[in-house]
């Protein structure tokens, strides 16, 4: 068989920096090379550990073993950014690096940027002393939120666009015009940055809420041993976030609220969170190969962003629609194990954190995709089907979860060397077609599944149960209580 011919989708004229080396660093470099012509002499990855350094080395790229801090960001970056001249490129995929702060200095320095997550410095996860709304991911994006608002257009940072949040974002897109041209709607289709014409698109479809609902299957040669926590992608950032208030993007469908969610006061108010950590909430969904399940309601940038996106307000500025939007994640089962383990610890992480890799791991997939609600279909589930095996055929360095993430990063890069003077953008304002085009060949079937489930659907009946019999799809039904 002849080797796959990829495509060169431009050049990145200046230096390229990488913060942080770790599962989705790895293979996000080989993507790198494979899609843009660069001088990879002019590139550096900075990284704490040095655990695979041999990968870089191999490459001549430099490596700087040290940790970006807020102390020190701004005098080892800026000689890293303009060495040489053209246009810099900063793929920051660490964990503890304070993104806004990043995009400022890149944006001042003419550099394009790109990260996974509104991601603080460290110690912003496990403030103590901070109340729970100000350690939510709505307050994250709010920062970003003001500085787009203080310093409007110029140099393009793309803010948060990996798996999710990032290509769920154009999914929801793909889904929405894939529903509404099977619901018979007469539409043309509004252009990537038209939030009304979105929003009133999907209102006319009938969308009452979006779960991102995801199922890892991907399975381990050995059993996990105690006192070790292992995931398919960064345990570090699994436990940040399931460690934060669950959150969620909050539709004027709803009638009922739970007793310890809380309303923001500041922003957009198109999200609440609960006064309970996100990796121990539990909410009833769905995914096509294994049916209804549960998933965990861990905070996501998505959530809030997708919400706020396609909200349809009056011209008093209130909102008259905005749909429901949460994650709704059912990790692979060894990290279901550890997550068991931390909680029953009082929340105290294991001191082992391991990432498992593609050959530590024997089969399984990773089915990620939105789940349209609410609407005359009932329900729509459009997403990516994305083995193990083909994972390890298309690209070096990745398993199944890992590559849905390192092909976002792709195609957020692309987009932003496309698009160099547009300012700092969220994956929801992007192009969803161009992305996912550039996207789409790592993501193994795309495909879209309407369900007749409902959250009302697969209950025992054992036990009384406070829920809304005559409206499917409110939360109260979703919540598992």
């Amino acid at each position: 068989m002849a080797e796959r011919k990829w495509p060169v989708y431009g050049e990145i004229t200046g230096p390229i920096v990488m913060i942080g080396f770790g599962s989705i660093g790895r293979g996000t470099l080989p993507l790198i090379e494979r899609h843009f012509k660069f001088d990879a002499s002019r590139m550096t990855i900075i990284d704490p550990r040095d655990a695979d350094r041999k990968l870089v080395d191999d490459r001549g790229i430099a490596f700087v073993q040290e940790k970006v801090t807020k102390k020190n960001y701004k005098k080892l970056l800026t000689p890293l950014l303009t060495k040489g001249g053209g246009q810099g490129f900063c793929v920051n995929l660490s964990v503890d690096t304070g993104s806004v702060d990043l995009m400022r200095l890149c944006r001042k320095l003419g550099v394009l940027y790109i990260d996974t997550v509104v991601e603080p410095w460290l110690g912003f996860y496990f403030n103590t002393e901070a109340d729970n709304a100000s350690r939510t991911n709505y307050a994250l994006r709010e920062t970003l939120l003001e500085e787009k608002r203080a310093n409007p257009g110029g140099t393009t940072a793309v803010s948060t666009c990996g798996a999710n949040p990032g290509m769920v974002s154009w999914f929801v897109k793909q889904g929405l015009v894939n529903l509404a041209r099977d619901l018979g709607i007469d539409f043309e289709e509004p252009a990537a940055t038209d939030r009304e014409g979105w929003a009133k698109l999907m209102k006319k479809s009938g969308v009452r809420g979006i779960h991102i609902a995801e199922r890892d299957t991907q399975r381990t040669k050995n059993p996990k041993p105690f006192n070790t926590f292992w995931n398919t992608w960064s345990v570090e950032g699994f436990i940040s976030e399931g460690l934060q208030p669950a959150e969620l993007g909050w539709g004027t469908h709803e009638k009922w609220m739970p007793e310890n969610a809380r309303k923001h006061k500041q922003g957009s108010k198109a999200g609440i969170y609960l006064e309970q950590p996100g990796a121990n909430t539990r909410v009833r969904t769905w995914c096509p190969t294994l049916g209804p399940q549960y998933g965990f309601l861990v905070t996501h940038n998505e959530a809030i962003s997708i919400a706020d996106f396609f909200t349809v307000t009056s011209k008093k500025g209130k909102a008259t629609y905005r749909p429901t939007c949460h994650y709704a994640y059912h990790p692979c089962n060894d990290a279901i194990l550890s997550l068991h383990e931390m909680f029953g610890a009082a929340g105290l992480a294991q001191p082992v954190q391991h990432v498992l890799d593609e050959h530590e791991l024997v089969d399984g997939m990773d089915e990620l995709g939105v789940l349209l609600y609410g609407h005359d279909k009932n329900a729509y589930w459009y997403g990516s089907h994305l083995t193990l095996d083909e994972a390890r055929k298309l690209a070096p360095y990745q398993n199944a979860t890992g590559l849905q993430v390192t092909s976002a990063v792709l195609a957020g890069m692309v987009w932003a060397v496309e698009n160099p003077e547009a300012g700092i953008v969220e994956a929801d304002e992007m192009d969803y077609r161009r992305c996912l085009e550039v996207q789409m060949p790592y993501l193994g079937p795309v495909q879209g599944y309407y369900t007749d489930w409902t959250p009302l659907d697969n209950r025992p009946g054992l036990f009384p149960e406070d829920i809304d019999k005559k409206d499917a799809w409110q939360f109260r039904n979703v919540l598992v209580r």
